[in-house]
């Protein structure tokens, strides 16, 4: 009895810590799912109308250069959309140039008169969030990047300094994975590098819920993670870092570079940030559109006939925690699509068994195309992903 009321407050502490980390700051500094799978699956065109979760903004800005019709961006997190106004700013009136180093580099040797030619043409939550935070793209701080703040980068923050302060052998592998070309090297230098991560400094980090809560992961992730992985979530991380780094070829993985380093390369960079695709992101920016909503809530403001949804993975925490809700934003989503409208979204349940029935049965999913995408996913840290098409 004792034993369910301290796991009851446990669990009612890690729900409120979520709640609150995800109402108070910036969670993603830069999203967490390949673009590359999801616009092989995804095969937007110029009748495209795309609804998705903000995120970090960095998806949205590679989708469009495709030059869908439209692609609206939704989050209940006003933060996260401030971010993507940022780089819409950036890249409306500023160059290049600007635009690197501030989401490239992660600084900007001129923030602060940058900050202030782009201003005006913010909307007013943003320029509330970015009159006191524009001093993450300070380079002369401690952490001398923007990677590093919000909530999930000052977690990689912690964790690099730890692993690559502490352990100066990690870091000449780990720099010499950065920078391999065959999955045959990279498998010899992981050899090096497994035994050297998991010490109990790192050990505990993974068990903590506060600091799971800042990398935006919910209980009901933990949960499936448990329920999937003997290991529980130590063996989770362990054998998705495993597959990233010996599965996937390691030197154009942008996603984890950032967060090794603090900073992209001209070479190793998202989409957005390669000065090839500037002018046509220019032409195309207007084509986002920002909403401070969630999916129910934007759907029932803006009904239409939309091509494709981009639910990333969020109703994991929906189907735990308001399973109306749910089943609300499904009913909202099929009644405002279309026959053959795509849908993708990831999970850590290995299953997409969390949908209400009668959203499956209007929906038909393709297990055998996503399971061998998956396999070859440079981010490595969902158990699944799927793909349907409304019926």
């Amino acid at each position: 009895m004792v034993g369910d009321l301290r796991k009851k407050v446990a669990h009612g502490s890690h729900d409120l810590l979520f709640r609150t980390v995800h109402s108070r700051w910036l969670i993603y500094n830069a999203c967490w799912e390949d673009p590359r799978i999801d616009r092989e699956l995804l095969r937007l065109d110029r009748d495209s109308e795309l609804v998705m979760l903000t995120s970090a903004g960095c998806n949205a800005l590679d989708y469009v250069l495709d030059a869908p019709a439209a692609v609206h961006c939704v989050d209940v997190n006003p933060r996260q959309n401030s971010l993507l106004q940022l780089k819409l700013a950036l890249i409306r009136e500023g160059d290049f140039e600007d635009l690197f180093a501030m989401f490239g580099r992660g600084s900007h040797k001129r923030f602060r008169n940058l900050y202030r030619s782009l201003r005006p043409g913010l909307p007013d939550y943003a320029r509330a969030f970015w009159d006191e935070k524009i001093v993450y793209f300070d380079a002369s701080s401690r952490k001398r990047s923007f990677y590093y703040y919000g909530t999930s980068g000052a977690v990689a923050w912690l964790l690099i300094r730890h692993l690559l302060h502490e352990k100066r052998a990690l870091r000449e592998h780990i720099f010499d994975l950065l920078e391999a070309r065959t999955l045959e090297e990279q498998r010899e230098i992981y050899q090096r590098v497994e035994p050297l991560l998991w010490g109990r400094f790192t050990s505990w980090i993974v068990r903590q819920p506060l600091l799971l809560a800042m990398m935006g992961v919910p209980r009901p992730q933990i949960r499936l993670i448990k329920q999937d992985y003997p290991g529980g979530v130590q063996g989770y991380v362990s054998d998705k870092l495993r597959h990233v780094l010996t599965e996937v070829l390691f030197h154009d993985n942008y996603f984890w570079r950032v967060y090794l380093t603090g900073s992209y390369t001209e070479g190793c960079c998202p989409n957005y940030l390669k000065e090839e695709h500037f002018a046509r992101l220019r032409e195309c920016a207007e084509r986002v559109h920002v909403y401070n909503a969630s999916v129910t809530e934007f759907l029932k403001a803006h009904p239409g006939d939309y091509t494709h949804f981009v639910l990333l993975d969020h109703q994991d925490w929906l189907a735990w925690h308001k399973p109306a809700a749910l089943r609300e934003e499904w009913q909202m989503i099929l009644a405002n699509s279309q026959p053959g409208s795509r849908i993708l979204m990831r999970s850590a349940s290995a299953e997409a068994s969390f949908l209400p029935a009668e959203t499956r049965a209007a929906l038909r999913f393709y297990p055998q195309l996503t399971q061998a995408l998956h396999r070859t996913d440079r981010v490595g840290t969902y158990a699944s992903l799927h793909f349907a098409e409304v019926l």
